[in-house]
């Protein structure tokens, strides 16, 4: 298989991650295409230097996540919320409507997150282990655990607040 091919495949087989990247990160239709396709183009430009050292997901993770910081840092923006929460209640089958508004409320609480903060609770959120968030943000995996530990009681706080 052409390395086009490959490269082609493996975007569309793990599209998920770039698109989850891009909800977080962006509050528009238009920038959320800009910037999948700011992570496609990253994505192909390290595509040769991918060693088969981490997991793919790692390594797709950590560009997707540099390239949205990185672009949030060029434009100089302040972040603005983003309706995650409705990707996530349509993604849900639970018809439990207590459910859906806590869920609400948490992912509310998360888009008031700074932009690190933001993406750590999505790869926590996704199940990642401590070590593979550090790889993917370069943080240390205590570094990791101290933050997220950090996060979780701000979004304790200001959930308590909301009620």
């Amino acid at each position: 298989m052409h390395k086009e091919e490959q490269f082609t495949t493996l975007i569309k087989k793990n599209e998920g991650i770039i698109f989850k990247i891009t909800t977080l990160y962006t509050d528009h239709r238009d920038d959320q295409k800009d910037l999948y396709q700011d992570i496609v183009y990253q994505l192909w430009k390290s595509f040769d230097s991918f060693r088969n050292e981490a997991k793919i997901s790692t390594w797709m993770y950590r560009i997707a996540l540099n390239t949205a910081l990185t672009r949030l840092k060029k434009r100089k923006r302040k972040p603005h919320e983003v309706g995650i929460d409705q990707v996530i209640l349509e993604q849900t089958e639970n018809d439990d409507p207590q459910f859906e508004e806590r869920l609400k409320l948490v992912y509310a609480q998360i888009q008031n997150l700074n932009d690190l903060e933001k993406g750590i609770m999505l790869l926590l959120l996704e199940g990642k282990q401590y070590v593979e968030i550090s790889l993917i943000t370069g943080l240390t995996p205590t570094n990791v655990a101290t933050r997220i530990s950090r996060i979780k009681q701000k979004l304790k706080s200001q959930i308590l607040k909301k009620q």
